[in-house]
């Protein structure tokens, strides 16, 4: 009875993985395709870079190098308002610069450590680090996987992007902000500094686990992430407990949402839907970039869409404002919620992201319409 109770708690955890794999399984029958095809949807440079990410991160944390650096940082802030400032800004300009993914690897399990050892509002802050990674990324070519394509699309100069870019992102970051100012409490840091003294350091293992997470970065950035992710196997191998402590299901969850909405976006009376829905006129494709956002991630948004929308950067202002919203609208919504491991973490994203895209997807029109 217990067994059976657990796995039934288990499997509703793990919904999304569920949801994306039964998805996968009926478009594999009800329209069968070459294994090329599936390859090409499963993005495995894309999953081996997580993989590798991820496992870099989880030693990092064995290392208990987090739980020290949260513990300076809790002594110097001086209100939990100020601290939460501090974090959602660190997100956004770390996304800019190592992606969206990469920097909640980084500041999610430091968020996390400094509210075992404080007051701080773990939930609440996570879900307010997950939407300043949507924003800091907007304003990067290589913030996003979205940007990236969009970036090489367009053929633009780096800065010019970051110019276009601008207005947008910075509209979006003043209101992730104001939402950080006005949501968490006006309460001092209560540090319970027992905890952080009691945590042992591993330098060894930190030290491996940042070459290991410097090199996997790297290599992606030089479309390596393969090998990368071989290498990076390779100091762990003796650290059998990180491979033991990283979280396989997420990597299989984002394995069937990658096959599942690949083969959606492709089936022919999707494309031919799209046709009809006249993405020429700016409303209509900023409209349709973000709901289809919100049905198949930002990410799949942008291929499935670029070749029907007139101006490629009008696609990017829609698909990075689409990241808000729905979990599903950006995997890095995913990746955070899953590295805090809080309870009901998927209602309260929502019940704060939905709410957020709504007030936001109209002011960046505005916004933007009204600088181009």
């Amino acid at each position: 009875m217990a067994t059976t109770t657990l796995l039934i708690q288990r499997l509703k955890q793990e919904w999304l993985l569920i949801l994306f794999a039964v998805l996968t399984l009926v478009l594999a029958i009800a329209d069968p395709r070459s294994l090329h095809e599936h390859q090409r949807w499963l993005h495995l440079p894309t999953l081996a870079g997580l993989f590798g990410l991820m496992l870099a991160i989880q030693g990092i944390c064995d290392s208990g190098w987090v739980q020290r650096i949260a513990a300076t940082l809790v002594e110097r802030a001086h209100s939990l308002r100020s601290l939460g400032l501090l974090l959602v800004s660190a997100t956004a300009v770390l996304s800019m610069v190592l992606t969206n993914d990469v920097s909640l690897f980084l500041l999610v399990p430091l968020t996390v450590a400094i509210g075992g050892m404080s007051n701080l509002p773990i939930l609440r802050m996570v879900i307010l680090e997950a939407l300043a990674v949507n924003a800091g990324s907007t304003l990067s070519p290589i913030g996003n996987p979205q940007n990236l394509l969009l970036w090489q699309y367009e053929h633009l100069p780096f800065l010019t992007f970051v110019h276009v870019m601008f207005p947008v992102a910075a509209t979006m970051f003043v209101m992730v902000a104001l939402l950080t100012w006005f949501w968490l409490p006006r309460e001092r840091i209560e540090l319970h500094t027992h905890l952080a003294e009691e945590q042992p350091v591993s330098a060894t293992l930190g030290l491996l686990s940042v070459v290991a997470l410097s090199m996997m970065v790297m290599m992606m950035e030089h479309g390596e992430a393969l090998l990368g992710a071989g290498l990076v196997i390779l100091p762990f191998l003796i650290e059998r407990q990180t491979f033991k402590r990283l979280d396989w299901l997420l990597l299989a969850t984002f394995a069937v949402i990658f096959l599942g909405l690949g083969h959606l976006a492709e089936l022919p009376l999707v494309q031919t839907g799209l046709d009809r829905l006249s993405l020429d006129k700016p409303v209509n494709l900023y409209i349709g970039g973000i709901v289809a956002s919100q049905l198949i991630s930002n990410v799949p948004s942008t291929v499935l869409l670029l070749n029907h929308a007139s101006d490629a950067m009008a696609l990017a202002v829609a698909v990075n404002v689409g990241g808000f919203g729905l979990v599903i609208g950006s995997l890095a919504n995913l990746i955070a919620l899953r590295l805090a491991k809080q309870p009901h973490a998927m209602g309260l994203f929502h019940k704060v992201s939905i709410p957020f895209l709504l007030v936001c997807a109209p002011v960046v029109y505005v916004v933007w319409t009204a600088l181009h």
